[in-house]
């Protein structure tokens, strides 16, 4: 590519810049509250442990090729069935990452003559799947139940005679608000529709042994969750678990699985693990609990954000650079928090997100909500 040719990029970047919107890799440093490993597993020495054990057995770094291969190891078989009693669910689908599970389930189970809905603020790798699926693909305004139940109605009066399918988040990620679950699933059962939950930011905090919010709708024949082990599990990957039948479909006819290679088998012990750790020690998600309800009264005695009740606390700020500016402050004061901006939000809705780990103790968070108090008032001034 010439010279000419690559200016075109540059002035995209250029303008990014000058927007505030341009975007570039910092390394971590700072007290920990950005990052999703919430239960602190990434670096527990149980999860290292089964790992050098692992290699020490003589499980392979890597796959060597796609799961319809050679790539499909025992640890993952392993892994899909313990997640399948784990979840209550007919089978689980283990996938490289959360971003590839999502695009695999929207655009391979929606099928031409079906309905996708989104909600509003559901992750970007949903949105990505739906656009490369041949469902008709609709949005509905953020956890409004009446706006689903009317956009499904008229549908359907329109002569829409295929499969309304569903997707949303439990808990989304930015906001750190919940869905409406048992209202969903009462409309999804009205109009014989398909209900697809991203667990990614619930899996391993919520429900029993950490089982996520639709804990109780896992098993049904008309739900699928997607679980990521990235997060709440401290390893990569992600979990897709739901009916047999489909789950067989996306092996069949998910081009995001057949063609990829296969996660690497120590991920799956990672996972594995995981799971175990949740069942055994659910000290762990209480003493999240309590952080979280700590995070919360800071939150609103320094008048920062209002309490989500969950481990994800955003900060509004509005302005981009605002936004910014608050950012490196608190990481100039030795906190880890960064500044998310649209796209990733709507526009006008740039904000810190906050998020609560066992990485952090309560001496942290009360430290952080004062420091953030002390850079907001110098950026008003």
């Amino acid at each position: 590519m010439t010279a000419a040719g690559l200016a075109s990029y540059q002035a995209a970047l250029d303008e990014l810049a000058g927007s505030s919107r341009l975007r570039s890799l910092a390394p971590r440093q700072g007290i920990d509250f950005t990052s999703n490993d919430y239960l602190g597993l990434a670096a527990s020495p149980r999860l290292a442990g089964a790992l050098t054990a692992a290699i020490a057995r003589g499980t392979p770094v890597g796959a060597g090729g796609s799961r319809l291969l050679r790539g499909n190891a025992p640890e993952h078989e392993a892994l899909e069935a313990r997640a399948a009693a784990f979840f209550h669910a007919e089978r689980a689908l283990f996938f490289c990452s959360g971003y590839v599970a999502n695009y695999a389930l929207l655009s391979t189970l929606p099928q031409r003559g079906d309905l996708l809905i989104l909600d509003a603020l559901v992750h970007a790798s949903a949105r990505e799947g739906a656009r490369a699926g041949r469902a008709e693909v609709t949005q509905v305004a953020h956890n409004d139940a009446e706006a689903l139940e009317a956009t499904m109605r008229a549908w359907r009066d329109g002569g829409g005679r295929g499969r309304i399918w569903l997707a949303v988040e439990s808990l989304y990620s930015m906001d750190g608000d919940r869905a409406p679950l048992d209202k969903l699933v009462a409309i999804v059962e009205r109009y014989d529709a398909m209900l697809l939950v991203d667990e990614a930011h619930a899996t391993g905090l919520y429900g029993p042994d950490g089982r996520g919010l639709a804990w109780g709708l896992e098993g049904r024949d008309n739900v699928i969750a997607l679980h990521t082990c990235g997060k709440a599990l401290g390893g990569a990957g992600a979990l897709i678990s739901g009916p047999r039948v489909l789950c067989d479909f996306m092996l069949n006819r998910g081009r995001p699985f057949i063609y990829s290679t296969a996660p690497s088998p120590l991920m799956a012990v990672a996972a594995l693990e995981a799971l175990e750790i949740l069942r055994e020690e659910p000290e762990r998600r209480e003493r999240l609990a309590h952080l979280v309800s700590a995070a919360g009264r800071a939150a609103l005695a320094s008048g920062a954000a209002t309490p989500t009740g969950s481990q994800i606390l955003p900060v509004i700020v509005g302005d981009d650079r605002a936004a910014l500016s608050l950012a490196a402050g608190l990481q100039r004061r030795g906190f880890d928090v960064r500044a998310v901006r649209p796209p990733t939000v709507p526009d006008g809705t740039a904000r810190l997100r906050i998020s609560i780990t066992l990485n952090v103790d309560e001496h942290d968070v009360e430290a952080l909500f004062a420091a953030l108090a002390a850079e907001r008032g110098m950026l008003a001034a």
